[in-house]
């Protein structure tokens, strides 16, 4: 048995008796970890409320190296995001980037540039106001660029030819990219890409902070489309998804 001591967002938690309970967490150093926590309903313990959803803690745990839960032995809050309580749409976007990050990746599989992208979306979220949907949708790109489905923007997906941005484009799940006007027919997981859509997509994958300045024309497009692209990657919808369709 090993004892790690990392950062972690509390992505889920469940009651496992009536003394302890289970949680998933992401950390920046192991990435998704499972994790048993004795006597964690118990009003005095180690854990204090550091086991809330999205809430962020300093971990102690025991790692097993037989597979099963790791052990918690220590949870400290660091940090946590009051602001999301005060905004309902705030909370659900927080809510479905911790089901993104427990449902969509691996047990010890780190991603330390998706962590701290995390956190960056949940304290910018409380904030974001009419700017929340594209927050979200930067988060989104950077999850989807971390877990190795880049998106293909430039070219055609399907042919490699240069896309024209008045053309009449497309965006095809299966292939992962721009689809021309010729290549189309063949690709019946697809949805239509405005120029204002792609031009949003192409910035927010440029620079992380793009989402603070850039115009947000075709946001609500282009949220629409990055569900159906985590959907066909994740081989279902999110449970959060259609809370999010009234993002703008």
């Amino acid at each position: 048995m090993i004892l790690e001591k990392t950062l972690a967002l509390i992505v889920r938690a469940t009651d496992w008796s009536e003394t302890s309970r289970i949680a998933t967490l992401w950390t920046r150093d192991f990435g998704k970890v499972r994790v048993l926590a004795k006597g964690g309903r118990r009003l005095k313990s180690n854990f204090e409320t550091a086991l809330d959803l999205l809430s962020v803690c300093s971990i102690v745990f025991i790692r097993k190296s037989s597979g099963g839960l790791d052990l918690l032995t220590e949870a400290r809050m660091a940090e946590q995001f009051p602001r999301l309580r005060e905004n309902l749409p705030a909370l659900y976007a927080g809510y479905y980037v911790a089901e993104l990050l427990s449902e969509w990746t691996q047990d010890y599989d780190p991603h330390p540039n998706l962590f701290d992208a995390a956190l960056g979306a949940l304290r910018d979220f409380g904030n974001a106001g009419p700017r929340l949907g594209v927050r979200l949708a930067t988060f989104e790109l950077t999850a989807i660029h971390e877990l190795g489905y880049r998106p293909i923007l430039e070219a055609c997906a399907d042919c490699g030819s240069p896309v024209e941005d008045d053309a009449r484009l497309a965006f095809g799940s299966a292939i992962g990219g721009v689809l021309c006007p010729a290549c189309q027919p063949r690709h019946h997981e697809r949805v239509s890409l405005g120029r204002d859509t792609l031009r949003l997509m192409r910035e927010l994958g440029r620079s992380p902070d793009a989402w603070r300045e850039t115009p947000v024309d075709g946001t609500r497009d282009l949220r629409r489309l990055l569900g159906q692209y985590v959907t066909y990657l994740m081989g279902r919808p999110p449970r959060l998804l259609p809370y999010l369709a009234t993002l703008s």
